[in-house]
C-alpha cells in the first residue's frame, strides 16, 4: 500500500479516536490523554497509538482503563470509518516527554 494512504488513514484514526475518547469516555477528574504520535502499518492492518498521560502518577490507571475498553473503542471507530481495511489499534504509552523530562533534570544537576 502506498505511504501516502497510510499517512491519510493515520490522520483520520487520529482525529476520530480523540473524538471518541472525549465524548464517549469519562475518565477521573485532572486526568489528560493526548495521543502524541500515529503509526499505521504499510499493509493498513495495525495502527499504534501513542499516548501522552497526565499527570504521570495517572498512567497505569488511564492505560488500564483504555484497554478494558478497546473493543468498544474500535467498534466506534469502525462505525466512523466506512473503509475496508479497518485496522486494528493498539495503543501505546508515549515515553519521549518522560524521557525528555528525565534528561533534562540531569541536565539541570549537573
Amino acid at each position: 500500500m502506498s505511504q501516502k494512504r497510510a499517512e491519510k488513514l493515520s490522520a483520520a484514526v487520529e482525529r476520530n479516536v480523540n473524538e471518541i475518547l472525549l465524548r464517549e469516555f469519562n475518565f477521573k477528574p485532572g486526568v489528560f490523554i493526548t495521543i502524541s504520535k500515529v503509526d499505521t502499518s504499510p499493509d493498513l492492518r495495525y495502527t499504534r497509538l501513542f499516548l501522552s498521560i497526565f499527570p504521570e502518577k495517572e498512567t497505569r490507571y488511564a492505560m488500564k482503563s483504555l484497554e478494558k475498553e478497546i473493543y468498544k473503542i474500535q467498534g466506534l471507530l469502525n462505525k466512523k470509518l466506512k473503509m475496508r481495511p479497518l485496522p486494528k489499534i493498539v495503543f501505546k504509552l508515549d515515553t519521549s516527554e518522560i524521557e525528555a523530562e528525565k534528561m533534562e533534570k540531569l541536565l539541570r544537576v549537573n
